[in-house]
């Protein structure tokens, strides 16, 4: 999905909600109004936002109420993409480990919320960059569990 031409009109982020063990994703429906299709949570990076990390977790405290994840991590993935106008925009994508009980606070933004594996969560997840942040996502989790690193 990259290789959209000129300065970036727009930053981004989104976070890929987890839990483990076994590790499950949270994913997003978004309404029948604008696609009714499965995403993480994401948004645009405002002025007021510190950095890519704090927009992220202003995100989250909007469309979920999550104020205080377990942790938050770069997944090193930076996609840029084309906006409908056809300016270049650019996501930067977060692992976001929260509790298995957490239960998100629905924005109008989305109108459900499901826990899935992986495998169901790449199979549900509507855009090719999402399904492919999965496995990235995957491989983080693991690196940071790992004692070798």
């Amino acid at each position: 999905m990259s290789g959209a031409a000129g300065p970036i009109a727009q930053e981004c982020v989104e976070g890929y909600l987890f839990a483990t063990p076994p590790v499950e994703l949270l994913l997003f429906r978004r309404p029948p109004a604008r696609g009714r299709f499965w995403v993480p949570i994401s948004g645009k990076v405002e002025p007021t936002d510190p950095d890519f990390e704090g927009a992220l977790r202003r995100e989250l405290a909007e469309e979920t109420g999550l104020a205080r994840p377990r942790d938050v991590f770069p997944l090193d993935w930076d996609v840029t993409f084309p906006s409908e106008s056809g300016a270049p925009w650019r996501l930067h994508a977060f692992g976001v480990e929260v509790a298995r009980s957490f239960r998100p606070r629905l924005s109008d933004e989305h109108d459900d919320a499901a826990w899935v594996g992986p495998d169901d969560a790449i199979a549900r997840l509507h855009f090719e960059d999402n399904r492919a942040a999965v496995p990235r996502l995957l491989a983080r989790i693991r690196d940071r569990r790992s004692p070798n690193v």
